[in-house]
């Protein structure tokens, strides 16, 4: 919307432009009157400004024309009109200035989403679009913070719940064994192992807590070093070949003959890789195969892949999977072990090598998909393109690949 003036503020300004025309006429008859009086005193003067003005002509029924007076207001009447000009400019602009401290206030008193609607000229437009990108950033900052606060709250709750329910049934049969509430040695041990089981439930709940912490705090620092993708993912293969065999699973890695070298922390690495290896044995119901490979995509960029063929994600949950504490199952039990971290985890420490992950899923291939920069010092973005088919996750042909 253009800015245009009230009323009020154009006659002000009329006023402003004929009090400003008087004032100079004023001041230019002044001068005039001080100009005469001194050339009618000293004639030489006069004739010789007329002499100059002889040269200047065509004839001496023109001298007239060229005499110090005309050539006086000639020059005034062009500097009045640049004052003129300059002070109505100069109040236009406090006007438009007035106009954005009003809409500033009225942003202030609580209106944060309204801005600026006028377009102005010049430097002007670029105080307008400075104070909205403002407002916008504070917005923001704000929605951030609340998100933050809601998300300490959330954490508060689940970790609460999560440690709660184990904590319930350890206390509840040891109390059984304090209060010798057993009939023989073999009740014992069953509480006992019950309550063993629940501590180690809850310990690993702490450690992916604590983990995730680790990884999401600001300024977290990685231990990288030049690894081989090819050797890391070959021995993760050969680390889980013994618990995909008691699932009836078969893990296929492919990484190419060559080294594929990348600088990163392998330590934090191998959590990532486990946790997806691991989920992929728990929740690929059904699946026989489980995909791992990595390729080199660019000079500056590598794709690795975990896939398997089990039980497919529904779609509803491919944009969640990621969130901490979400569980596909849609509720809270514990009985595939799961505490609702990893993938927070390893998303958590993807991110910290300056990478992204993302999650694509249908009858075929359940697949989580990671890029890492060659060098550490370089950061990738997830393409917009790619972001936004990550929400809407649509389903694909059956690839290891991108």
């Amino acid at each position: 919307m253009k800015f245009q003036l009230t009323g009020r503020e154009k006659s002000e300004l009329f006023g402003e432009g004929v009090v400003t025309i008087i004032v100079l006429l004023l001041l230019n008859m002044s001068v005039f009157l001080i100009l005469n009086q001194f050339i009618n005193t000293n004639p030489g003067i006069e004739n010789g400004i007329f002499q100059i003005k002889m040269s200047l002509s065509f004839g001496p029924q023109h001298l007239q024309l060229w005499s110090w007076g005309w050539v006086f207001t000639l020059l005034m009447l062009l500097a009045d009109a640049f004052i003129v000009y300059w002070r109505l400019i100069r109040r236009y602009r406090q006007m438009q200035l007035r106009h954005v401290i009003v809409e500033l206030h009225y942003i202030a008193s609580g209106h944060f989403d309204h801005r600026i609607p006028f377009t102005l000229s010049g430097q002007m437009q670029r105080v307008v679009e400075s104070v909205n990108a403002l407002v916008d950033s504070t917005i923001r900052s704000i929605e951030e913070e609340r998100a933050i606060e809601r998300s300490k709250d959330e954490l508060i709750t689940n970790v609460s719940h999560d440690i709660r329910t184990p904590l319930t049934s350890i206390i509840g049969y040891l109390g059984l064994i304090e209060d010798k509430q057993y009939q023989s040695d073999a009740d014992i041990l069953k509480y006992t192992h019950t309550a063993f089981l629940k501590s180690k439930q809850m310990k690993s709940l702490v450690d992916d807590l604590f983990e995730y912490t680790k990884v999401r705090q600001v300024g977290a620092k990685l231990q990288t070093v030049k690894l081989d993708l090819q050797a890391m993912l070959e021995q993760l293969g050969a680390s889980f070949e013994l618990e995909a065999g008691k699932k009836q699973m078969k893990i296929h890695v492919d990484a190419g003959k060559e080294p594929l070298q990348i600088e990163a922390d392998p330590e934090k690495l191998a959590r990532v890789f486990n946790n997806l290896v691991a989920n992929a044995l728990k929740y690929g119901d059904g699946g026989k195969n489980i995909y791992l490979s990595a390729r080199k995509i660019s000079e500056r960029e590598v794709q690795v892949v975990v896939a398997n063929d089990g039980e497919p994600i529904p779609q509803s949950s491919l944009s969640q999977i990621f969130e901490r504490f979400y569980r596909v199952e849609g509720s809270r039990s514990k009985e595939t072990g799961g505490t609702g971290l990893g993938l927070a985890i390893a998303q958590g420490i993807v991110e910290l090598h300056h990478g992204y992950i993302y999650a694509r899923s249908d009858d075929q291939l359940t697949k989580f998909i990671m890029h890492f920069p060659v060098k550490h010092s370089e950061t990738l973005k997830m393409p917009e393109k790619l972001l936004s088919k990550a929400e809407t996750a649509q389903p694909e042909k059956k690839s290891l690949t991108d």
